[in-house]
Formats: C-alpha cells, structure tokens, sequence
C-alpha cells in the first residue's frame, strides 16, 4: 500500500497512525495503540523547575515551520528510528499540504533539534522529535504546547507514554476516551 497524504489523514483521523520497524524497512504497520499518551494543553501541563530555570536564559531561537525537512531528517538520523524513506516523503508532503509543521531550535545560526507533526482540526498528532544540544527538543516541546494552547487546539496526541516526556504532564487514557476526545478536537477548526 502506497502512503498518500490522503491516507494519512484519513488514518489519523480514525485513530491509526504508520510505523516502520526501522529506517529500512520497506513494510508500514498501523497502530492504534489500547493507552494513548496525551500531553495536556490545560494546567495539567508541567514544565520542570530546572528546565524552566534554563528556557528563561531564552538559550534558543525557537522557530516554527521554517525548515520542515531537516527537522524530520534530524528525527530519523538515529540508530533506532521508525522513520523511513515512505514516511518521511509523505510527512515532506502533509507539510506543503498545510497538515504538516514543525518546531525548530536554533543556536548560534544552526538547527539544534526539533520536533515535527500534523495537524487536522483542532487535533495535533506529534510524531517525533530530536536534539543535538541538551534540552532543545525539550524547549521545541515546550514551544509546540503554548503554540497549540494559543491556538486553541483541543488535542495534542504523543501515542506512547515514556520518560521522557512524562515529565511534562503527558497521561494515558484509553482508546475509547481517546477516540472520542478526538472525534470532538477534529471537529473544531484550529490554525496552528
């Protein structure tokens, strides 16, 4: 099955979302995981002391949309990536379509780390994110929750929960909550 930015947007919309088992893999598997992993958009959403110590330095210059491709390049350069050429091409395309969009950290004229996802309604779906500089992705995270926050954005969907950005306040809930939070943030027009 070809990927299209079609597709895509109808599998996220269903709750479904592409996966390679690595960046080789030619095969796509579809996932739509019992426990969903959201990160909150409300009060509920935590930065940690230390790292909130760090950002007021304004360490970096946080972009959004400027560099779409290096961004999802960054995220698949790694040793364990389920990136792959099929899923960065069509992520490349979401991205001109208006769907796609990323978060960029930048530090002394070059892009340190980010984050990349799509967007339908008031739903975002984040897919990924990198760092080459301690704590840039954090920061690009960080960034995408007030962006999506003063955007009105109902939804900001992470799919699995891990260390990492557990300390940002990211829940679980189920897969029928999920559907139906997503029903509703589909629903409602959002701009990124």
């Amino acid at each position: 099955m070809q990927l299209t930015p079609d597709l895509i947007v109808k599998a996220y919309t269903a709750g479904i979302f592409p996966m390679a088992e690595h960046q080789d893999a030619e095969e796509i598997y579809w996932f739509e995981p019992p426990l969903r992993a959201i990160l909150p958009l409300d009060e509920r959403f935590h930065i940690p002391r230390s790292l909130a110590k760090f950002l007021r330095a304004k360490p970096f210059d946080i972009r959004f949309d400027t560099n779409f491709e290096s961004v999802i390049r960054g995220c698949a350069d790694r040793k364990e990536t389920w990136i792959n050429p099929a899923i960065r091409e069509v992520f490349i395309d979401l991205f001109r379509q208006g769907h796609g969009h990323c978060v960029e950290a930048w530090q002394g004229g070059h892009l340190v780390g980010g984050l990349y996802g799509i967007s339908i309604g008031s739903a975002f779906f984040a897919e990924s994110m990198y760092s080459h500089v301690s704590n840039a992705s954090k920061a690009c995270l960080v960034a995408l929750a007030e962006r999506l926050r003063a955007s009105a954005f109902q939804l900001c969907d992470v799919q699995f929960h891990n260390e990492h950005i557990a300390q940002f306040g990211v829940v679980e809930i189920s897969r029928d909550e999920y559907r139906q939070q997503l029903k509703a943030a589909i629903a409602k027009p959002a701009r990124f």
